[in-house]
């Protein structure tokens, strides 16, 4: 399955489009061993938000690595940030490391991707924000992901906690973003930074369209605040509880939120 998809009835739709560990078997034996690790996964991302269908709100969760393609970068591959990154089909992980023991991908193989995975992906995503467009009038679209909390490559010393990111405040109306920042600020429990290292990908980016009544936010999670990252593939529950209460707070508030 490309992706699992949960309906629902309120204005919010939660995307997580790099939390899945599927690769091809055809893929996967020209990994090598970071490769196969899936050392950049956003672990665990899927559970952190398990509470939300229950709420009333979409949920759109990709089950494709984001070593096989990845959905939050556009079809073209134009790089979103100035220095170091990955790009729509990864050829290393984070700290530049090689993914394949081989030749990468061809642009044909790429092709294949993007036709296999990367579109069909979006044109679900779309079809969803525009559905709940039409029912409400509006869309919220809260993209989640996570990330180590230290990769050197990427950005200096320790990521904070939570890493709001809004286009520098293109992609949602200036009083959605001012009221997350206002729940952010008056828990202390997480370090926090609005559109500092993360300003959001290509999907924050792309739907972000307040003018067309769809509102786009990113959340990057450093992952030391909710799982043991020297164990990545374990989940523990009692472990993530500080930070899935705070994010049922996030959701409490975009479900009560109305565009001006």
């Amino acid at each position: 399955m490309l992706a699992e998809f949960t309906s629902g009835s309120t204005p919010l739709l939660i995307d997580v489009p790099h939390a899945g560990i599927f690769v091809p078997d055809d893929i996967r034996e020209r990994f090598g061993e970071a490769g196969r690790c899936l050392v950049d996964t956003d672990w665990h991302v899927h559970h952190l938000v398990d509470f939300a269908p229950e709420m009333g709100v979409s949920v759109l969760r990709s089950s494709v690595s984001r070593y096989v393609i990845d959905l939050n970068r556009g079809a073209d591959d134009q790089p979103l940030y100035s220095g170091p990154t990955t790009g729509l089909v990864p050829t290393q992980t984070f700290d530049g490391v090689p993914l394949y023991q081989d030749d990468p991908p061809d642009d044909g193989e790429i092709g294949d991707r993007i036709d296999n995975w990367w579109r069909p992906y979006h044109e679900q995503l779309a079809g969803a924000l525009a559905a709940i467009r039409e029912c409400h009038g509006f869309a919220i679209l809260l993209d989640a992901h996570s990330i180590r909390s230290r990769v050197p490559r990427l950005f200096d010393g320790k990521l904070p906690d939570l890493n709001l990111g809004t286009y520098a405040g293109r992609s949602c109306a200036p009083d959605l973003s001012d009221g997350i920042q206002a729940l952010l600020e008056k828990q202390s429990a997480f370090s926090h930074v609005a559109n500092g290292r993360f300003k959001g990908g290509y999907i924050t980016r792309h739907y972000g369209r307040p003018e067309n009544g769809v509102h786009a936010l990113q959340l990057e999670i450093a992952q030391s605040c909710y799982m043991d990252e020297d164990n990545p593939e374990h989940y523990d529950e009692t472990q993530a509880a500080p930070l899935k209460a705070w994010l049922r707070e996030l959701v409490e508030y975009l479900l009560q939120w109305r565009p001006r």
